[in-house]
């Protein structure tokens, strides 16, 4: 099992997680990195994904907070709607070299948790619809199912409306 893998599956156990959900946790035979792939090989709807988006939240005069929107596949997150909920001056995504040291994991296979120290996370309320979402389990080709309740619960996250 990848390090990055176990770290993720150590932090939902960690957290609470559902152990019958950790243990579907799926590596499947091609990388995932998109909503729709995922969706596709899930045979779920795309807004049952949940993405890990990594953004810099930025204070006027200073760089900007690494900040974990995870957000239903169905749509875009509104970065001036997050500002605007966080009271910062913006937010922009974050470059892949933040994404990594944040993390420890890349772009396309970012999880909700495993990472080197706890984000600031926001939980889509658009996940709430379905009764089981699917997020990346810290490598494109990993992903475990999970609820959006759980989601607040082991990241500690915010329910927001981020579309």
């Amino acid at each position: 099992m990848h390090r990055n893998v176990s770290l993720v599956t150590d932090a939902l156990r960690d957290g609470g997680a559902d152990p019958a959900r950790i243990a579907r946790m799926r590596v499947l035979p091609d990388a995932v990195a998109t909503a729709a792939a995922a969706a596709e090989a899930l045979g779920v709807q795309v807004g049952q994904i949940a993405n890990s988006l990594v953004f810099e939240a930025v204070r006027e005069g200073r760089d900007g907070d690494p900040l974990l929107v995870l957000t239903s596949g169905a749509h875009r997150v509104d970065t001036g709607k997050v500002a605007a909920l966080l009271g910062v001056e913006r937010v922009r995504r974050a470059s892949p070299e933040l994404v990594r040291s944040a993390t420890g994991q890349v772009i396309g296979g970012v999880a909700p948790v495993g990472h080197p120290a706890p984000l600031r996370t926001l939980v889509d309320r658009a996940l709430a619809a379905y009764d089981e979402v699917w997020a990346a389990g810290g490598i494109p080709h990993a992903v475990f199912p999970t609820t959006f309740a759980e989601l607040v619960a082991v990241t500690g996250g915010e329910p927001a409306d981020v579309a």
